[in-house]
């Protein structure tokens, strides 16, 4: 690292933090309640959002790139098309989509962000959703002046994890990409950016195993305010 010190009991210090939101900064638990609200059950929550994904993955393997809001409404339509829904499909669309709105940061994010920006690291967002819901999520907990920029891969082109996505948000920050760690909750997106060059983070909140079909993590931690500690 050009101006930060070597951990010697460990990885050296990013110059810069690149965070996934969903799921890794923001409780989606909450959205399961919407799925009741409207009349479907709570469980298709966790279904429909897999299912986002992967279309969302499909399609930048063909060269496509759509944004995570129409993504998210017409696999939403699919979803809850057999559903016997309380209100019309389009209005039970839009209450789910409107949860992300009040989504709130997980109970281990405000602190550990603080504890990483304490340490002089740069931190940023790279998120396969918007910049607006990101910028509405951090507002909310009072955190947003930690970020120096939310970035999304609608400006990238490309959905994560392909390694455009993350090239993109290395140029924007004019930082090499062995400078740089990815903080993820996912596999998939710490596989990516572990390809991409990138040192990664993963966010094991659950205690769960990870896939050794993908690139390992390079540390592994349970929350944001032990990465501080592992990096420190």
């Amino acid at each position: 690292m050009k101006d930060h010190p070597i951990n010697s009991d460990g990885p050296r210090l990013p110059a810069l933090l690149v965070f996934d939101v969903n799921e890794t900064l923001s409780d989606m638990s909450p959205l399961a309640a919407r799925f009741e609200d409207v009349g479907a059950p709570a469980h298709l929550a966790q279904i429909w959002f897999a299912e986002l994904l992967r279309d969302g993955f499909a399609l930048t393997v063909s060269g496509v790139a759509e944004p995570f809001a129409r993504l998210g409404g017409e696999m939403l339509r699919v979803r809850l098309d057999d559903q016997d829904l309380d209100r019309d499909l389009d209005e039970a669309v839009q209450h789910v989509l409107g949860g992300f709105a009040d989504l709130a940061l997980h109970p281990d994010v405000a602190e550990g962000l603080n504890a990483l920006a304490n340490l002089g690291i740069r931190l940023v967002t790279l998120s396969n959703g918007s910049a607006q819901l990101a910028q509405r999520l951090l507002d909310g907990a009072g955190v947003r002046h930690l970020f120096d920029r939310l970035l999304s891969v609608e400006e990238a082109g490309i959905w994560k994890p392909a390694s455009g996505a993350y090239a993109y948000a290395l140029t924007e920050c004019g930082v090499d990409a062995e400078d740089a760690m990815l903080v993820a909750v996912h596999p998939w997106d710490i596989d990516g950016a572990a390809r991409a060059g990138l040192g990664t983070a993963w966010i094991n909140r659950t205690g769960g195993g990870y896939p050794a079909y993908f690139t390992a993590p390079d540390l592994s931690v349970a929350s944001l305010l032990d990465l501080a500690g592992e990096i420190t």
